[in-house]
């Protein structure tokens, strides 16, 4: 076992090194971490650890330090998550006052005074009918818990069949298996099969990779992927199908927003069957895409959101299901209940620290600052599409992808050996060593993601388009 100083983030000590690759050691023996490939860092019998694993142990504002002492861009805020920055003590603070207050106590069957607060704020940022907050401690956990509910409410209401659920292509909707079933990334899903039944797949809204005949008809091509929907539920039948999950904008595959008109079309084929919508706003709410729900950026209503990472800015885990009040109707009276919970669903210091995250948000006008800035965020980025490697650039908000590209006359992409050279033989380390931190995917088309925190401006965009040009120049050379 490996074991280290206690004051081993001393600046400028001699320690510092040493103990920094005792934690590398450590973290290579005993931490198992997550959507990881160990492999890097094991040791191939020469003595070495391979690469060692970056140690990130402090963050302020939109800039994190490892433990050489090396300052890095967050340009993912965490993962999503860390919407007002790093290091905000009035968060802290917050949290410690309600430790010493009540550290914990569970919402079955009682209530604390946070966790009614938050939820009372809650629902009043969300649209107009959405009024019953439900807690979790993350986003996966708030689409299980979504799909739940639709099942049992249409029970309750006389329509037992209808248990179905759709979603789109690439989609990443959770790791509990229900929210991995919605899931529609093949390679994160099949080693945990047989899943739940019932989930069903339809095309997710990258325009970049429309058909052809709708590649210059944007709203054209919204409709057309509205109307997969429908048909998917047609071809189930709609006594069958219970709901619809969708982001806002979709994450995995590389920032798809919706087309001009889709989400109008999508309510209107959910109420024309009497299925729920679910806006899945794990990533997009707290002014990730401009609103503190991104349904109010695009202009429709769901049935219920789902939610989690920003909602306390990462400060501590919190996610929630926002249902509407029809949802909740058959609950009010007798003996029904929601046989569902959490241990940790709404836990007091949580849900301290969300409420003074939203109140840094009301201070500091981040919903307005990102609105007005997402443009020339946009334009910044798109200088990159000078680089032939560079096929994209979309998103919205604070949220874009880049998506990288073989061919950009033809579009053509990279095949598996090419991409994992790409992303994972170059990119991944290059950014780092250029101090940017963000995500090189390829859980569909090799793209860069961007999400950084929400306080950033012009100065830090522009920087941010110089690292990332610091690195694609010489891409093309480690294909």
């Amino acid at each position: 076992m490996t074991t280290y100083p206690a004051d081993v983030w001393e600046p400028s000590s001699d320690r510092h090194t040493a103990s920094g690759a005792l934690y590398s050691e450590a973290a290579r023996d005993h931490l198992w971490m997550h959507f990881t490939r160990h492999s890097t860092f094991e040791d191939h019998g020469d003595g070495g650890l391979g690469h060692s694993v970056p140690i990130i142990v402090r963050g302020e504002g939109h800039r994190i330090w490892d433990d050489r002492g090396q300052e890095y861009i967050d340009g993912l805020a965490g993962l999503f998550v860390t919407n007002v920055g790093h290091g905000r003590t009035e968060i802290a603070d917050a949290m410690a006052a309600q430790a010493r207050e009540l550290a914990f106590f569970p919402l079955w069957s009682y209530a604390h005074p946070r966790a009614i607060e938050l939820a009372e704020r809650l629902a009043n940022l969300a649209p107009d009918g959405l009024n019953r907050v439900f807690f979790t401690t993350g986003g996966g956990e708030a689409v299980e818990s979504a799909w739940k509910l639709a099942k049992q409410y249409f029970k309750l209401i006389g329509k037992p069949t209808k248990h179905k659920v759709i979603s789109r292509s690439i989609a990443y909707h959770g790791t509990p298996h229900g929210a991995l079933s919605l899931t529609g990334i093949p390679p994160a899903r099949t080693p945990f099969e047989p899943l739940v039944p019932g989930a069903f797949k339809v095309p997710n809204t990258n325009f970049y990779r429309a058909p052809e005949h709708l590649r210059e008809d944007e709203k054209a091509f919204g409709i057309w992927a509205a109307d997969r929907i429908e048909e998917a539920i047609e071809m189930e039948g709609a006594d069958s199908v219970a709901a619809v999950f969708l982001e806002p904008v979709q994450n995995s595959g590389g920032c798809f927003p919706p087309p001009p008109g889709y989400f109008q079309r999508v309510r209107e084929i959910c109420d024309r069957h009497d299925v729920l919508l679910v806006s899945d706003e794990t990533i997009c709410a707290f002014g990730r895409i401009g609103s503190i729900f991104a349904c109010d950026d695009f202009g429709y209503v769901p049935d219920i959101i789902t939610s989690a990472k920003a909602v306390t800015s990462g400060y501590a885990p919190l996610g929630f299901m926002l249902a509407h009040d029809r949802l909740f109707e058959p609950f009010r009276s007798g003996m029904t209940y929601f046989p569902h919970g959490y241990t940790w669903g709404g836990h007091p210091v949580s849900c301290a620290a969300a409420m003074a995250n939203l109140d840094i948000f009301e201070a500091e006008g981040l919903t307005d600052h990102v609105k007005a800035n997402a443009g020339a965020f946009r334009s910044t980025l798109e200088r990159l599409l000078d680089l032939p490697i560079v096929g994209d650039v979309r998103g919205a908000g604070y949220f874009y992808g880049i998506e990288l590209v073989k061919d950009r006359a033809t579009r053509e992409t990279f095949d598996d050996e090419e991409s994992e050279r790409l992303l994972r033989g170059y990119l991944s380390k290059a950014l780092f060593d250029a101090g940017m931190y963000c995500r090189a995917d390829d859980r569909g088309d090799p793209v860069i993601q961007l999400a950084p925190p929400l306080t950033i401006g012009q100065a830090e965009f522009d920087d941010i388009e110089q690292r990332l040009r610091s690195v694609l120049v010489d891409a093309p050379n480690h294909i």
